[in-house]
């Protein structure tokens, strides 16, 4: 099997088999809480993006890693991850659910570029420039896309009701 195809089936198998976890364990345990507690153990998770770093680290990856893909994932993830720890620190108050949202959204794009620049400077071809973060796109990046589903479910339910009782006020 070529690299390429070993690298796309390992991160597609990533998304099966926590898209899977988090359909059968991680929503019915979440949807019964309230949002802030649904919310805190996502964001803890995305508190760890810190280990997007590694992307920076020779002799972990490859020398050869192009910077057009390291330096924007690991910045992108350290910015995640910062923004993580600000939002678990104000749940529960107004501004938690503009800075989740803006975790989410800064945290999935980040993502989604990170394969976009992947794949346009080859990595999926060049395995072996990954090193050790091999692991990073196969086995976390999937876990944290479909967290971060999750999350956007969180708060899409959340301004659900919060209109529903905005209306029952005015009505």
């Amino acid at each position: 099997m070529e690299p390429q195809a070993i690298f796309g089936t390992s991160v597609l198998m990533g998304i099966v088999v926590w898209g899977t976890i988090a359909v059968r364990c991680l929503w019915p345990a979440l949807q019964s809480r309230p949002p802030a507690e649904a919310l805190r153990p996502l964001l803890l998770l995305h508190a760890f993006r810190f280990v997007g770093l590694t992307f920076l680290v020779p002799g972990v990856v490859s020398p050869d890693l192009p910077a057009a893909f390291a330096r924007p994932a690991a910045y992108g993830d350290l910015t995640t991850a910062l923004l993580a720890l600000l939002a678990v620190a104000t749940l529960g108050r107004r501004p938690a659910t503009i800075l989740v949202w803006l975790v989410n959204i800064v945290g999935t794009v980040d993502l989604l570029n990170a394969f976009y620049q992947a794949d346009r400077v080859g990595i999926g071809n060049m395995p072996g420039l990954l090193g050790a973060a091999f692991f990073i796109p196969t086995v976390l990046v999937p876990l944290l896309l479909v967290t971060h589903a999750l999350a956007f479910r969180v708060l899409l339910r959340q301004q659900s009701v919060s209109e529903s009782v905005t209306r029952a006020r005015v009505g």
